[in-house]
Protein backbone atom coordinates (compact mmCIF):
# COMPACT_ATOMS: atom_id res chain seq x y z
CA UNK A 1 0.00 0.00 0.00
CA UNK A 2 1.41 3.08 -0.58
CA UNK A 3 1.13 6.01 2.18
CA UNK A 4 1.62 9.55 2.22
CA UNK A 5 2.57 10.90 5.54
CA UNK A 6 1.32 13.68 6.59
CA UNK A 7 3.85 16.21 7.77
CA UNK A 8 3.77 15.87 11.78
CA UNK A 9 3.71 11.95 10.62
CA UNK A 10 6.70 11.96 8.42
CA UNK A 11 8.82 14.13 11.17
CA UNK A 12 8.02 11.95 14.16
CA UNK A 13 8.68 8.55 12.20
CA UNK A 14 12.24 10.31 10.51
CA UNK A 15 13.20 11.70 14.22
CA UNK A 16 11.75 8.76 16.38
CA UNK A 17 9.27 11.00 18.02
CA UNK A 18 7.43 8.87 21.03
CA UNK A 19 3.96 10.71 19.64
CA UNK A 20 3.99 8.72 16.74
CA UNK A 21 1.04 6.23 17.61
CA UNK A 22 2.11 2.55 17.03
CA UNK A 23 -0.90 1.73 14.85
CA UNK A 24 1.30 3.64 12.18
CA UNK A 25 4.64 1.84 13.36
CA UNK A 26 2.44 -1.25 12.67
CA UNK A 27 1.26 -0.22 8.71
CA UNK A 28 4.73 1.29 8.13
CA UNK A 29 6.46 -2.13 8.68
CA UNK A 30 4.21 -3.96 6.44
CA UNK A 31 6.12 -5.44 3.62
CA UNK A 32 3.92 -3.64 1.29
CA UNK A 33 4.20 -0.46 2.31
CA UNK A 34 5.60 2.33 0.34
CA UNK A 35 6.13 5.74 2.15
CA UNK A 36 5.73 8.82 0.67
CA UNK A 37 6.10 12.60 1.35
CA UNK A 38 4.95 15.56 -0.48
CA UNK A 39 7.40 18.23 -1.30
CA UNK A 40 4.30 20.27 0.33
CA UNK A 41 5.22 19.19 3.63
CA UNK A 42 9.09 19.75 2.69
CA UNK A 43 7.44 23.34 2.28
CA UNK A 44 5.89 23.87 5.37
CA UNK A 45 8.16 22.44 7.25
CA UNK A 46 10.47 25.15 5.24
CA UNK A 47 8.17 27.92 6.65
CA UNK A 48 7.43 26.96 9.82
CA UNK A 49 11.27 26.41 10.55
CA UNK A 50 12.20 29.75 9.17
CA UNK A 51 9.20 31.80 11.20
CA UNK A 52 10.07 29.40 13.75
CA UNK A 53 6.57 29.52 14.90
CA UNK A 54 4.43 27.19 17.61
CA UNK A 55 4.74 26.60 21.12
CA UNK A 56 7.58 25.73 22.78
CA UNK A 57 7.79 22.02 22.98
CA UNK A 58 6.15 22.17 19.16
CA UNK A 59 8.22 24.21 17.15
CA UNK A 60 10.00 22.77 13.56
CA UNK A 61 12.94 21.07 14.75
CA UNK A 62 14.64 20.89 11.45
CA UNK A 63 14.99 23.01 8.28
CA UNK A 64 13.36 21.81 4.96
CA UNK A 65 16.48 21.16 3.37
CA UNK A 66 17.57 18.95 6.67
CA UNK A 67 14.38 17.09 6.13
CA UNK A 68 14.77 16.37 2.15
CA UNK A 69 18.29 14.97 2.79
CA UNK A 70 16.73 12.88 5.57
CA UNK A 71 13.64 11.55 3.81
CA UNK A 72 16.23 10.46 0.79
CA UNK A 73 18.52 8.95 3.25
CA UNK A 74 15.90 7.24 4.94
CA UNK A 75 14.29 5.68 1.02
CA UNK A 76 10.78 8.04 1.32
CA UNK A 77 9.58 8.65 -1.81
CA UNK A 78 9.08 12.56 -2.58
CA UNK A 79 6.14 13.31 -4.47
CA UNK A 80 6.30 16.25 -6.41
CA UNK A 81 3.06 18.79 -6.85
CA UNK A 82 1.48 18.66 -9.93
CA UNK A 83 -1.04 21.03 -11.99
CA UNK A 84 -3.01 17.95 -11.30
CA UNK A 85 -2.86 17.92 -7.65
CA UNK A 86 -3.32 21.89 -7.66
CA UNK A 87 -6.40 21.42 -9.41
CA UNK A 88 -7.76 18.44 -7.40
CA UNK A 89 -7.21 20.88 -4.28
CA UNK A 90 -9.28 23.51 -5.51
CA UNK A 91 -12.26 21.23 -5.71
CA UNK A 92 -12.30 19.60 -2.63
CA UNK A 93 -14.95 20.64 0.12
CA UNK A 94 -13.98 22.83 2.84
CA UNK A 95 -13.71 20.34 5.71
CA UNK A 96 -10.23 21.28 6.44
CA UNK A 97 -8.97 25.13 5.81
CA UNK A 98 -5.07 24.28 6.11
CA UNK A 99 -3.40 24.41 2.66
CA UNK A 100 -0.74 22.08 3.25
CA UNK A 101 -3.30 19.52 4.42
CA UNK A 102 -5.77 19.60 1.62
CA UNK A 103 -2.90 19.46 -0.94
CA UNK A 104 -1.84 16.57 0.95
CA UNK A 105 -5.68 15.49 0.51
CA UNK A 106 -5.69 16.32 -3.48
CA UNK A 107 -3.11 14.35 -4.15
CA UNK A 108 -3.86 11.19 -2.07
CA UNK A 109 -7.29 11.35 -4.29
CA UNK A 110 -5.30 12.10 -7.72
CA UNK A 111 -2.58 9.39 -7.23
CA UNK A 112 -4.16 7.20 -5.59
CA UNK A 113 -2.47 6.74 -1.93
CA UNK A 114 -3.41 6.48 1.53
CA UNK A 115 -3.27 9.73 3.73
CA UNK A 116 -1.70 8.49 7.10
CA UNK A 117 -2.57 11.56 9.80
CA UNK A 118 -2.52 11.88 13.47
CA UNK A 119 -5.59 14.72 12.59
CA UNK A 120 -9.16 13.68 13.33
CA UNK A 121 -10.66 16.43 10.93
CA UNK A 122 -9.15 15.32 7.61
CA UNK A 123 -10.96 11.81 8.71
CA UNK A 124 -14.16 14.11 6.73
CA UNK A 125 -12.33 13.08 3.46
CA UNK A 126 -13.38 9.46 3.29
CA UNK A 127 -11.75 6.27 2.77
CA UNK A 128 -8.28 7.70 1.72
CA UNK A 129 -7.31 9.42 5.20
CA UNK A 130 -6.23 6.89 7.45
CA UNK A 131 -6.39 8.29 10.96
CA UNK A 132 -3.94 6.86 13.85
Amino acid sequence: MRLLLDTHIALWLLYRDDRLPVAARALFDEPESELVVSVASLWEIAIKHQLDRGKRNDRMPVSGETARVDLEVAGIVLLPITAVHAVQAGLLPRHHSDPFDRMLVAQALAEPLRLVTADKALAAYGEIVIVV
